[in-house]
């Protein structure tokens, strides 16, 4: 079945979401004076990012409805988590950037909802 053009729409919006989440950790992780330069805990949400635009890539090869819904529950975490993280963190770009994600999964998981 064709992927509609709102499913890659949310698609798009949550992959670049996951890509802005990463590139504001990664400046939270190597510019001074952030307050969480060089720790261990700011790497996390530099490698839930990643992982999460991954997974969203994924999502548009996976064409088993209970493989797009495991895809969807993991990324839904990773967002979730990263937007805690962010908070812990005082990182509230990076939480910003997980909310938009969890536009672009709605909107993905809602346009998918309505082909079916």
């Amino acid at each position: 079945m064709p992927k509609s053009s709102s499913s890659r729409a949310g698609i798009i919006l949550l992959v670049a979401s996951a890509l802005a989440g990463l590139a504001l950790a990664l400046y939270a992780y190597f510019t001074p004076l952030t307050g969480v330069t060089g720790t261990i805990g700011a790497l996390a949400p530099v490698a839930v990012s990643a992982i999460v635009a991954v997974l969203a890539l994924l999502l548009t090869g996976v064409d088993s409805r209970a493989g797009r819904i495991v895809l969807r529950l993991v990324i839904l975490i990773g967002l979730a988590g990263n937007a805690f993280a962010g908070v812990l963190l005082q990182e509230w770009w990076v939480c910003i950037a997980m909310a938009v994600g969890f536009v672009g999964l709605l909107i993905d998981m809602l346009s998918s909802r309505a082909a079916y």
